[in-house]
């Protein structure tokens, strides 16, 4: 405990008045009530006085009255206490009030009117109403005075509290009746105050019985809280007069203003009952003086004293005195939470507290001196468990029976970078697409922090590293705020298939905390290679030939074709086809192992030099392609195959101007035909018109109709084998195969691949083959040869052997002519 402080003060001061300076008495230097937070917690409900915790004055809130306050109580003590925090020290003040003469006497009553019989003998004492004043020592009552009269005078008895009038002559009611005296009550104060009352005398006739009270004294216990119209007490007076004179009538006198509204006096029946609020805690008694008269005017008097009994009707109070809020996590154990007081207004055990809180809360109630409780940390905190506590105070009496109160206090939690960033995942794994574009968004990565503001604002960066031979910056960006992965540039598969880097999250905490996370980039591969001949190579400078013997049956196995695709998956899955040969029905190739194999065993019509246009494809979406050519050389014999590819070269030299000069006549006469046959259209057109809608008849050196398998019906069709000698893909000229449509081929004579090979070729290319060497040739001039009738070019189609032109109902055949 710490110093006692004592001042004192007079009443009615005004408010901001000085009482006194605290640091002197408190030995304190200046500012150090501030920096102990220091409070002036008060023991009264109101507050009479204010702390200035700078300069240490202690000044006056508001105006006191000490009659109000404290009434006939001296002395008149305000209590209160000045709390010193960090360290907890607690000084107490107690300032006594002093009296002014600022209330002047006062009676009850304005007038008073006595009867007395004329023969009451002299010096009988008539009781009167003393003057009340609530000022204190010099201030209160101090003398009475009455006006001047020759036969009353005034007896005051027991320090200005009782007041009898006594007659000190005779009375003669016949000289006169009534009298009419000034009391004066005159206080000792500076200046004097004083209050009057009027006193009006009648003179009776004879009554020589007063009435007379049972006891002088009265002693009551009574409860507070008693309900109204409670009995305290029935008093009885009795008078041995006889009649009116005997008729008893009770009522209060000297009854100070606080107790008249409190208590009912029966004038009949002296009955003393409760009509205001009884309350102990604020007076424990009363006293009451009643008086008796009979009809006659005689009075007796007596005192009735009650003793009020304290009821449990006050719960204690919890004053809140500081609250440390909001509170570190990171708060050390008995780090002080708050600071609070209880008061109870009842006495006794009524008045005796306790106080509690909930024991799974991480706080421990400790109790100091004077009632006040400390809330401090007993288990170690934790803000991402529970952000905040409400904490229940409960104080409780031992009365009977027990009253409550409680009081809840919110405790926030005030976090700590306690806690580093953790990301959603361990690992993760992005896909991005080769070719992308610049800036593009391959994934994001997120990572949550527990703790709260600052200490949670998460960032992301990269950690230094290798992407192939250059740094992760130059390749990906990370946003710093959202996570977000970008690509800053476009990715090849074929160079990079994948990798890894490693994103540190940091909060923004003092100091930062951080976690490390690896992303691992998958590459997609995207179809954006063609496949690539390793065999046969295609360049310029080798050309790839294969040599066969004529001798080799059905399932030969002439070469392997081999092609890669730097793709991966299902892009590299590759399927190879024959786009075009010269004999179509001679050689095939495996879709998936690339194998060249002959069809059918080789004969002597089949051309020495075979040309073959291979595609290979991949699985991919679009698909990619790519072709290569495949010369293959149909030998006798393989031990000396280059004499023979010299002896099929020479002899290609030799037929190839023949083969030259019919190729122009034929071109000459389809032509021709074709100039015939646009006269006749427009001539067959301009008849039509003038005949006024008649049929078109066709010429009679045209058939009437081409059946759907138009076939020489004089030798019938050619055998399997000329049927592929001139071959048409479809399409290319497919719509020219109609009546009165002239074929015009194109032809592309010679081997590109022997020097010296002559070309003929016109400004159409829609037809994609030629004729490879002058061997065709001669079989394509023998198979026209053999018959003046026409023949059949295959299924479908017949050679018109007057102008050479070919109708055609299919696609994909070799034509002959000559």
């Amino acid at each position: 405990m710490g110093v006692s402080l004592h001042y004192s003060l007079p009443e009615e001061k005004k408010s901001g008045s000085l009482v006194a300076n605290v640091l002197k008495d408190l030995k304190l230097g200046i500012g150090e009530l501030s920096a102990r937070r220091a409070q002036l917690v008060y023991k009264s409900t109101k507050q009479y006085f204010q702390l200035d915790s700078r300069s240490g004055n202690l000044l006056i809130n508001d105006k006191i009255d000490r009659e109000v306050l404290c009434g006939q109580v001296d002395p008149c003590l305000l209590l209160s206490e000045i709390v010193l925090q960090n360290p907890l020290k607690i000084h107490s003040i107690e300032i006594q009030i002093e009296d002014v003469n600022d209330n002047a006497p006062k009676f009850f009553k304005r007038e008073l009117n006595l009867e007395i019989p004329e023969n009451v003998p002299t010096n009988t004492r008539f009781p009167l109403e003393s003057a009340q004043d609530t000022d204190l020592g010099e201030n209160s009552l101090q003398n009475y005075t009455l006006t001047p009269n020759e036969h009353f005078r005034l007896d005051v008895q027991s320090g200005m509290k009782y007041l009898y009038l006594v007659l000190v002559k005779n009375l003669d009611r016949e000289k006169e009746e009534n009298y009419m005296l000034t009391l004066t009550a005159v206080d000792g104060g500076v200046p004097q105050r004083t209050g009057t009352v009027q006193i009006h005398l009648n003179i009776l006739d004879i009554n020589d019985n007063f009435p007379q009270f049972t006891q002088l004294e009265y002693k009551v216990k009574l409860k507070e809280n008693s309900s109204r119209n409670t009995l305290v007490y029935k008093v009885e007076a009795r008078d041995s007069d006889l009649g009116s004179n005997a008729q008893i009538t009770y009522l209060f006198s000297q009854l100070p203003g606080n107790i008249h509204n409190l208590f009912h006096l029966n004038a009949m029946t002296g009955e003393i009952t409760v009509m205001g609020e009884i309350d102990y805690e604020k007076e424990t008694n009363y006293e009451m003086n009643i008086k008796a008269t009979d009809g006659g005017g005689l009075s007796g008097h007596c005192k009735v004293l009650v003793e009020v009994e304290d009821e449990n009707d006050n719960a204690p109070e919890l004053s809140i005195i500081s609250i440390t809020s909001p509170l570190p996590e990171d708060s050390p154990l008995d780090t002080l939470v708050a600071l609070f007081s209880v008061t109870d207004q009842d006495s006794g055990d009524n008045g005796q507290t306790f106080c509690s809180v909930e024991t799974a809360l991480p706080f421990l109630l400790k109790t100091t001196v004077n009632h006040y409780y400390q809330l401090v940390v007993q288990r170690p905190l934790d803000r991402e468990k529970v952000p905040e506590y409400n904490v229940t105070i409960t104080a409780t009496d031992r009365g009977f029976p027990r009253l409550t109160s409680m009081r809840m206090i919110r405790i926030h939690i005030l976090d700590v970078n306690d806690n580093a960033p953790v990301f959603q995942e361990s690992f993760y794994t992005m896909e991005l697409q080769e070719n992308n574009i610049p800036g593009l968004l391959i994934g994001s990565v997120h990572a949550l922090d527990l703790d709260t503001e600052q200490n949670a604002r998460v960032s992301y960066s990269f950690l230094p590293g290798k992407v192939g031979d250059g740094s992760v910056a130059s390749y990906i960006s990370i946003h710093s705020e959202t996570g977000n992965l970008y690509a800053l540039r476009s990715m090849d598969y074929e160079q990079i298939k994948d990798f890894k880097v490693t994103v540190r999250a940091s909060d923004g905490g003092s100091p930062p905390l951080s976690s490390d996370v690896l992303v691992h980039v998958v590459v997609i591969d995207g179809n954006d290679n063609a496949p690539f001949f390793l065999y046969p190579l295609q360049n310029s400078t080798s050309p790839c030939n294969e040599l066969v013997p004529r001798s080799v049956e059905a399932g030969y196995l002439v070469t392997k074709v081999v092609a890669v695709d730097e793709d991966s998956a299902q892009n590299s899955w590759l399927s190879y086809k024959l786009l075009k040969a010269t004999d179509p029905g001679l050689f095939t190739i495996g879709a998936q192992n690339g194998e060249v194999r002959t069809k059918r065993p080789l004969n002597e019509r089949d051309t020495n030099k075979q040309k073959l246009v291979i595609l290979v494809k991949d699985n991919g979406n679009p698909s990619q392609t790519s072709t290569a050519i495949l010369n293959i050389l149909l030998v006798d014999s393989l031990v000396d195959p280059y004499r023979e590819i010299i002896d099929t070269a020479n002899e290609g030299s030799e037929e190839d101007g023949s083969l030259t000069m019919y190729l122009v006549i034929c071109l000459a006469a389809v032509s021709f035909v074709f100039l015939v046959c646009i006269v006749l259209f427009v001539i067959l057109k301009m008849h039509k018109n003038d005949s006024g809608g008649s049929f078109l008849t066709a010429p009679p050196h045209f058939p009437p109709a081409i059946p759907e398998n138009c076939a020489d019906s004089q030798s019938g069709s050619l055998s399997r084998t000329y049927h592929y000698d001139v071959y048409l893909t479809g399409g290319s000229l497919s719509s020219e195969f109609r009546f009165l449509r002239p074929l015009i081929p194109v032809f592309s004579v010679g081997d590109p691949t022997i020097p010296g090979n002559p070309r003929i070729s016109s400004a159409s290319q829609d037809l994609p083959n030629q004729v490879e060497d002058n061997a065709s040739r001669e079989q394509a001039r023998a198979s026209v040869s053999e018959d003046s009738a026409p023949r059949s070019g295959g299924p479908g189609c017949t050679v018109n052997q007057a102008t050479g032109a070919i109708v055609n109902s299919g696609q994909n055949d070799w034509l002959s002519y000559q």
